[in-house]
Order: structure tokens, then C-alpha cells, then sequence
């Protein structure tokens, strides 16, 4: 704890004395009433302490910042609060939200995130397979014409779509493999090119 941080805690005690002093004077006839008041002002008081600091954590939860690209042409991806890492891809100009998913061997696309971008499901050939947790599903390989993040911009990148059910699409390592290095530090997931 530094000085300031004892110089606010000590005007918010200056400040609550003054706040119950005043409640005291004005209800000294009404004692009972004057203590559901307190407790009511200090669960009011609590509540918002409690959601200052857990502010970090909600926003996280609510909506989960994705880090932009440094200068080092690197970027760092928070562990979400289900312990993953999501991270926007934009293709073909249209924002794609993944998984990152080190065990996937491809990009694999939701049906719904590949019409987004412009693909067609009924038009794309299922020919290839792919062994996931809920077993075989059938694939179509496509090429996507731009995949950015950042001011960095891959052409023709490969990837597939999935027949199957898919709650998000997974960037898997054929897009990973394009970065020069991938760690998972205290911080998060670092990607850098």
C-alpha cells in the first residue's frame, strides 16, 4: 500500500464519519429505523466496491478484448475465463471469430462463418474427413482469399468446412504455422510473425 492509497483510504473513512454522524443527528428519535438504513447504505457500499474490483473480470466475461498487433508485429491473446483463447480473423473483410486450437490440424470454418464470408454450403464438395471428439465428420477444402488480423494479410489461404455441428470455427495449426513463433506465457498467448 503506498501513501496514496492510505491518503483515499483515509478520506473515505473521514467521509463515511461524516455521512453516519449525520444520519446519528437527524434520526435520534428513530434508532431501529437509523440501522436498516445503515445496513441498507453498506450493502450498497459493498456492492459497489465488490463491482470495482471485479470490474476486469466481468468485462472479460461480457466481452473478451482481443489484444491488437505491437509494433513487433506480435500479438497477445488473453486466456479467456473458460481457460481458451478466442482471437477475430478478418476474411474476406468480414470478421470471423475462432477458437485457437493447437490439436486442430486445419482452419475449419462453421457452415454459418463460411456463407459470412461468401461460401456457399450447398455448392462446396464434402469429400474429405476429419476424426473429431464426436468422430468422423465430413469436410470441403476451400480457399479463402484474404485472412488478415491486424495489419498482417495472408492470400489464399487454405481451409476447410465442416459438416457437422460446430458450435465456433477453430483456427488450427495450418494458419498457427504461419507465425514464427507461438508461446503461452503468464500474460497469454503470444503470437509473432
Amino acid at each position: 500500500m503506498n501513501s496514496d492509497d492510505i491518503a483515499r483510504l483515509a478520506y473515505l473513512g473521514l467521509l463515511g464519519a461524516v455521512l453516519v454522524g449525520w444520519f446519528v443527528t437527524q434520526n435520534r428519535q428513530s434508532l431501529g429505523r437509523l440501522a436498516q438504513q445503515a445496513v441498507a447504505w453498506g450493502l450498497i457500499f459493498l456492492g459497489v466496491i465488490a463491482a470495482i474490483g471485479l470490474w476486469d473480470d466481468i468485462r472479460q466475461t461480457i466481452r473478451p478484448q482481443q489484444s491488437t498487433m505491437r509494433a513487433d508485429n506480435s500479438v497477445n491473446l488473453p486466456r479467456a475465463p473458460d481457460g481458451h483463447y478466442y482471437l477475430t480473423l478478418m476474411i474476406n473483410d468480414v470478421a470471423i471469430y475462432f477458437l485457437v486450437d493447437t490439436g486442430a490440424s486445419q482452419m475449419v470454418l462453421t457452415q454459418s462463418d463460411a456463407e459470412k464470408v461468401g461460401l456457399n454450403p450447398a455448392d462446396l464438395a464434402f469429400t474429405g474427413r476429419a476424426t473429431t471428439a464426436n468422430g468422423e465428420v465430413r469436410t470441403a477444402p476451400v480457399r479463402l482469399a484474404q485472412v488478415s488480423l491486424g495489419k498482417i494479410t495472408d492470400h489464399n489461404v487454405r481451409a476447410w468446412v465442416n459438416e457437422g455441428e460446430m458450435e465456433q470455427s477453430l483456427l488450427g495449426m495450418s494458419y498457427l504455422q504461419r507465425w514464427s513463433k507461438i508461446e503461452i506465457t503468464s500474460q497469454g498467448l503470444r503470437l509473432t510473425r
